[in-house]
């Protein structure tokens, strides 16, 4: 495999273990990031000037603003014949706006989808890359060096966007099934039935169906906390469930499992669901249930003394 100079913007938990992985891969890396501890170069203007032409610069920084500012600058460093890697997590539309700015420019643009979070230094990258042929040949041995051994965690998606949509799937399909695994735990910790909920994970990692890394990563988080009891069940979002989403609505493709995965992730970041207090509202309208008041006190409902509800013939269970 040929080594190669690259520039790594971007030297974060991903960027900087990237970083590595290529150095140990025998290319030679050189780094920018504002943290002057981990950065080979004062700026983006020095590292433009210690790559060799014609130069591959990888940015690895938050999707957006950040991302787009770097490129941007970037942009008016890097001359004709050069290569621009976007490897955030950036939305596929902006890549395909960088890559006309730049190709006003001849300077070549690439996304790359990257999946394999803090184990990718030892383990490997999975790499879902957009791209013209020709760059994407030429960069080969740099995705060689940083996707996992074997003949699988690499693909030529397609043409500019293809890699961040392709993660972009990914990431929705992720969603539905960490969500699953939530409900699936959840279910088992509240009933009366199952005395070992972790030792129930761990049985499914071998000769199941559903065995995974991420069946893997539920039990690992398990062994540390067995009742999870040390977490609050409140979960953010990157942004690209709400993406892949989007791109369904604009397919026309139905993705019911993705999209309510996302809305629980919404749900747990309510303590008080405003829409639950309308659920329970109604129940005892029409049925008379039990609700309980916001100060946690029982409330009249269809068994209470002052329950004074009457629903309609149609609207009783």
């Amino acid at each position: 495999m040929a080594e190669m100079q690259i520039g790594m913007v971007g030297l974060g938990k991903m960027g900087g273990n990237m970083a590595e992985r290529l150095r140990r891969a025998g290319h030679d890396v050189v780094g920018y990031d504002r943290d002057p501890k981990t950065t080979d170069v004062a700026s983006l203007e020095e590292l433009g000037q210690r790559l060799q032409a014609p130069r591959v610069v990888w940015v690895m920084v938050p999707s957006g603003d950040p991302t787009r500012a770097t490129i941007e600058e970037l942009g008016e460093i890097l001359e004709p014949g050069d290569i621009l890697i976007d490897g955030g997590n950036s939305h596929y539309l902006d890549d395909q706006k960088h890559a006309e700015q730049l190709k006003a420019k001849n300077i070549g643009f690439i996304d790359v989808g990257v999946s394999g979070g803090v184990w990718g230094l030892k383990n490997g990258y999975a790499l879902m890359v957009g791209g013209e042929p020709a760059d994407v040949e030429r960069l080969m041995p740099i995705f060689e060096a940083l996707k996992p051994e074997g003949e699988d965690g690499f693909v030529h998606a397609g043409k500019v966007g293809a890699g961040h949509f392709a993660k972009m799937v990914h990431n929705g399909i992720e969603y539905g099934i960490m969500q699953s695994f939530a409900e699936g735990w959840e279910l088992l910790d509240a009933a009366d039935i199952v005395d070992d909920v972790p030792g129930t994970f761990k049985s499914w990692r071998t000769g199941t169906v559903i065995r995974s890394w991420l069946l893997d990563l539920a039990v690992r988080a398990l062994d540390e906390d067995p009742d999870l009891s040390d977490l609050k069940g409140y979960a953010q979002d990157s942004g690209e469930g709400r993406w892949t989403i989007q791109a369904a609505i604009d397919h026309a493709v139905p993705l019911p499992a993705i999209t309510a995965a996302l809305y629980a992730r919404f749900a747990s970041r309510q303590p008080d669901s405003p829409a639950m207090k309308m659920v329970a509202a109604l129940r005892n309208q029409f049925g008379g249930h039990a609700v309980t008041s916001s100060e946690g006190q029982h409330a009249k409902g269809a068994d209470s003394p002052g329950a004074d509800v009457v629903p309609p013939v149609e609207a009783q269970h």
